[in-house]
Order: C-alpha cells, then structure tokens, then sequence
C-alpha cells in the first residue's frame, strides 16, 4: 500500500512527529511506501476562503487544493498525526479537512449522505493526548470523539477500516512515551488493508 501521513504540529522536533515517523518506519518494514504531508514545514493555509466556496460551486478548487488532492489520489492509506488540542484538532488539521475533503469531490450528500465519493482506503488517527484514558472514558470524552470523527468526518471520507488511536500519557515519563512510539511503529506495520 501508498501511505499518506499528513502532521500537524508546528514544532518538527515535537513528540506527534515522532509518533510520525515511528509509525511510517513500521509501515516501511511491512513493505508499504510512505509520503509526509507536514502542513506547518509546508506552509498549508488552514483559512477557508471564498476561492474555496466559488471553486465548489464552479467545480474548479483552487490550485493548491487540487495539489493536495491528489496526494490523496495516489494513497491506499491516509494517518493522521496530530496532538489532541482542546479537545478536538489542532487549527491546522482542521482546515485541511476543511478545505481538502470538499463537497461534490469527496461527498455530496444527495444520493446516499453516508456514502463517500472516494474510494475505500484505511484511515487512522494518531493523537497524542495528555490525560490518561480512563480519565477522557469517564467524562465522555472517547464516546464523543469517536462519534465525531469516526462516525462523523471519516466515515464520509470513505475510510475502511477506521481507527482513532489515542496514544494516552504523551507528557508522561519517558518510559511511557518509548511505549507509545513502539506502539505507533506496531500500528504502522500491522495495518489493514483497506475494505471496500
């Protein structure tokens, strides 16, 4: 399979880019081959704009966009990698959902509002987070989560199989932290193939 890995964090020495290539590293071994998308190195505007609202509605998007599209053409695959940020994403993650996964090329929501316009690929998130898990699970927080994005934004990328990996503990000992970029090379080289 084609990985695609896009990061979000501005610091490129960060732990989420660790996270990162630990889990492409594993990927390589299993044979895959990999691409960084680096949103902050590559300067990715994360604004939704009216060249994006008129590039819908005439069909054309902005250059930029279908640049990034097309990554997304040649994967079989997409990770995700950014650091949980209040709760949800990081600013620059959240705009490239945004403005990449558009209406008319990834959606439409007409004939079948659950059925994606792409074709099935594997998907994963790899979120550090701070807190422990049984501290998010008691206040909700992987319930709601996972409806949001794993019922809710990916499903309409087409993703299959899907999978949120919260990697719990990120600013904890560095014991832990060698654990989860084990855990991120593990996830990187077990993973699926997409089902269609």
């Amino acid at each position: 399979m084609h990985i695609l890995t896009v990061i979000d964090h501005p610091n490129p020495n960060s732990f989420t880019a660790a996270v990162a290539a630990r889990f492409n590293n594993g990927a390589e071994a299993a044979g895959h081959t990999t691409e960084i998308a680096d949103l902050h190195s590559e300067g990715f505007d994360p604004r939704w704009s009216m060249a994006d609202i008129e590039g819908e509605s005439s069909s054309k998007a902005p250059p930029y966009i279908v640049s990034e599209q097309q990554r997304i053409a040649r994967a079989d695959a997409i990770c995700l990698a950014f650091p949980l940020f209040w709760w949800g994403m990081p600013s620059m993650m959240k705009g490239w959902v945004d403005r990449v996964w558009t209406w008319g090329w990834a959606y439409d929501q007409l004939g079948n509002p659950k059925k994606s316009l792409q074709k099935a690929r594997t998907g994963v998130l790899l979120v550090p987070a701070g807190a422990r898990s049984d501290e998010m699970e008691m206040a909700g927080y992987l319930q709601a989560l996972e409806t949001a994005w794993t019922r809710g934004t990916f499903g309409y990328f087409g993703f299959s199989p899907r999978k949120i990996e919260l990697l719990h503990g990120s600013n904890g000992s560095i014991k832990r932290r060698q654990a989860l970029l084990e855990r991120s090379y593990d996830i990187g080289f077990t993973l699926p193939s997409p089902r269609g």
